[in-house]
């Protein structure tokens, strides 16, 4: 078992910010123990947990956790992963002080939108009007293979809502294996004709995403300043822009490469051609992307690249033929990112339906009315 004091280890945080439900085990000032399974956020230094409506015998401020942390502080957070093969057992633990942060506290509102982006069921929890935990962290211990992915695979309906666009990670490696499946599911998109009209570079080395980074940022200096943005707000977000790229332990540069693309004689068909070719590079990123979060790593999706592509190609040595579009950012999650951008309802958004019936509501689809297509 390896034990830490204060703040965690690299592998420790990745570890802990890629699990769903942890162990919370509080004692009253008696010393008699109690252990919850709770949902958390972290980040740097401290762990939020929410008191939220699920159903409860008693109000949220008179559960035994919080009576037993307002008698003693003294907390132990356990998260760990289960698996069948042994050999990925792991597990993260925890010790400092807890105590709760009341609505309207600066530090209440942080950790409100910490658990709102990491589980999207607290968007529908008024979580903001209940206190919320924060554990102070001591001390950390942990065992097993913390590196290793998840044992199970999520469903690919979790997958796709538990994925959050991630800006600021942990300076740890992401090994070469898990870039290859990363770029091996983007290979499996759909694409016109089966053409796969697309290509990609990967980005690792520092003085690379400098020089990438210089190049995109002369571009969006020029047009930031063309917006009449004032001189401070146009540095402050060219430096928010140039962390992300240095800090990204890797960048996948996603291009088009129309070459492969089939010709037609009318210049309708052809841009037709080339949309199709750009919905498959989305479908690409969307894939790799989901592929990424299935192996425990976070990314993000930045489409800086589609504004120079002259600039990112030359930054590169690149092929000109080559169309940069995006770039995806592979890393660990420093911490829990803030809440997701809220998504519209089904309502909204299916416009025609030629045939309803009423069948049993998806489980999980919050707003759904429960009228799904035949």
């Amino acid at each position: 078992m390896t034990a830490a004091s204060g703040v965690l280890s690299l592998e420790q945080t990745a570890f802990l910010v890629r699990q769903r439900v942890a162990r919370l085990a509080t004692a009253d000032a008696g010393g008699r123990p109690h252990a919850v399974p709770v949902c958390f956020a972290y980040r740097t230094g401290a762990v939020y947990i929410a008191l939220d409506e699920k159903p409860k015998a008693v109000p949220p401020d008179r559960l035994k956790r919080v009576r037993n942390i307002l008698e003693n502080p003294n907390v132990t957070l356990v998260a760990d992963r289960y698996a069948e093969d042994w050999d990925r057992l792991a597990f993260v633990m925890l010790r400092g002080r807890a105590e709760l942060l009341g609505p309207g506290a600066e530090e209440h509102g942080i950790a409100v939108l910490l658990l709102r982006g990491k589980y999207h069921q607290y968007e529908e929890m008024k979580i903001e009007t209940h206190p919320v935990i924060a554990i102070r962290t001591e001390s950390s211990a942990s065992w097993g293979a913390l590196d290793e992915p998840r044992s199970t695979e999520p469903r690919t309906l979790d997958a796709i809502r538990g994925r959050r666009s991630v800006r600021r990670y942990l300076p740890k490696r992401v090994s070469d294996e898990a870039v290859e499946r990363v770029l091996e599911a983007a290979r499996w998109a759909p694409s016109p004709h089966g053409r796969q009209p697309w290509r990609f570079a990967v980005i690792r080395k520092d003085e690379t995403k400098e020089r990438l980074a210089d190049a995109m940022g002369e571009e969006w200096r020029s047009n930031l300043e063309m917006d009449g943005q004032e001189a401070g707000i146009v540095e402050k977000r060219l430096e928010g822009s140039r962390r992300r790229l240095l800090d990204a332990p890797v960048l996948v540069l996603l291009c088009l490469y129309l070459e492969d693309l089939d010709t037609y004689p009318d210049p309708n068909r052809q841009q037709h051609e080339t949309t199709m070719a750009v919905q498959s590079l989305g479908a690409a990123a969307q894939n790799a992307l989901l592929a990424a979060y299935d192996q425990g790593l976070d990314a993000g999706w930045m489409c800086a690249p589609l504004f120079c592509p002259e600039k990112v190609l030359e930054a590169l040595g690149l092929d000109p033929a080559l169309v940069p579009h995006a770039l995806l950012t592979l890393g660990y999650a420093e911490g829990d990112p803030p809440k997701r951008r809220s998504r519209r309802p089904l309502e909204e958004l299916v416009v025609y339906r030629d045939c309803d019936r009423v069948r049993p509501m998806i489980e999980g689809l919050p707003g759904d009315s429960g009228v799904l297509p035949a």
